[in-house]
């Protein structure tokens, strides 16, 4: 799976007038140092050449530098501020946009991705993923029913904290296709490094097709393995706790999988979609992500094998 995950490559509107501070910030201050440097072996090397005659501090070429230098520096200053406030107006000004409207949840430690509707039945749920549609403006309110989170896709805008008790609101437009990745970038706990998630950026129409695909109820098992899989997930504990539509099971604790193998990674990023890394993160989640919330669930080969069977039919 490739994907993408660096401040230094803008894919989004908000995080190219990022990076315009930053080239800013960093021509400046490059330039600042190699004066510094330059200035420094010039005064090492005058100092050596004139070891034993006294300096003169009234010289009118060391006059002359030194309110040069102040000069640069405070031009240097200026146009930093300048450009932070350029930079700032523009981030705003395309914030004010409307356009797709997400409300992403943070849990201990994946992420819950809601699309909403004003006709409830085009509302639906996923897990660890966005799917976007390129230049296409995105507001995501953002909500944590725990500790502080915070979202940070890098190649499309800065982090935002996800506090309990305050909603907040990030917003995004991608201007270029590809899938990107995020991380949660505030310590949440023991699992906080493995609490990823992907943004995948898609035409209107790739978009406009997973989207009526998302809507859709999971499919019907495909064979007499997968009907038996089917069976075993709904007498287990795994329906109290996720969701897969068309089916009794509604459970809210864990991620909705009435599409999980249409997904790119499993357990928020840990590791990739396959179905022996399924098989994997049922037998043994404390193994796969230690301190995860997932319970162990105990199955016999048999019983597993036709689990795995049914999920990897949810596409």
């Amino acid at each position: 799976m490739a994907f993408e995950q660096t401040v230094l490559q803008a894919a989004g509107v908000q995080n190219g007038h990022i990076h315009t501070i930053w080239l800013v910030l960093l021509y400046i201050c490059g330039v600042m140092y190699l004066l510094v440097v330059c200035f420094l072996v010039w005064a090492l090397w005058r100092a050596r050449k004139a070891r034993h005659s006294a300096p003169n501090p009234d010289a009118p070429g060391m006059s002359i530098g030194l309110y040069a230098w102040i000069g640069l520096v405070i031009a240097g200053l200026f146009g930093i501020t300048i450009t932070s406030f350029a930079v700032d107006r523009a981030i705003f000004q395309s914030n004010q946009q409307t356009g797709l409207v997400l409300k992403v949840t943070s849990q201990q430690w994946w992420w819950t991705v809601e699309y909403e509707n004003d006709d409830p039945s085009q509302t639906f749920r996923t897990a660890n993923e966005i799917h976007l549609p390129v230049n296409v403006p995105v507001t995501l309110a953002l909500s944590s029913p725990d500790v502080i989170h915070s979202f940070w896709v890098p190649n499309l805008h800065g982090k935002q904290d996800l506090i309990p008790g305050r909603d907040t609101d990030i917003h995004l437009q991608p201007t270029r296709i590809g899938i990107f990745r995020g991380q949660c970038a505030e310590f949440c706990g023991a699992q906080h490094a493995n609490m990823a998630l992907f943004v995948i950026v898609e035409s209107q129409q790739d978009f406009d097709r997973w989207r009526a695909g998302q809507l859709q109820a999971a499919h019907e098992p495909a064979d007499s393995m997968a009907s038996h899989g089917r069976d075993v997930f709904m007498t287990s504990a795994c329906a109290l706790c996720h969701t897969i539509r068309g089916t009794d099971a509604g459970g809210m604790t864990g991620p909705d999988l009435t599409h999980v193998a249409s997904r790119v990674s499993l357990a928020a990023g840990t590791l990739n979609y396959s179905r022996g890394n399924l098989a994997a993160w049922i037998t043994s989640p404390q193994g796969v992500k230690p301190g995860s919330h997932m319970p162990k669930v105990g199955l016999s080969p048999d019983d597993l094998q036709s689990m795995i069977a049914y999920l990897d039919g949810l596409k």
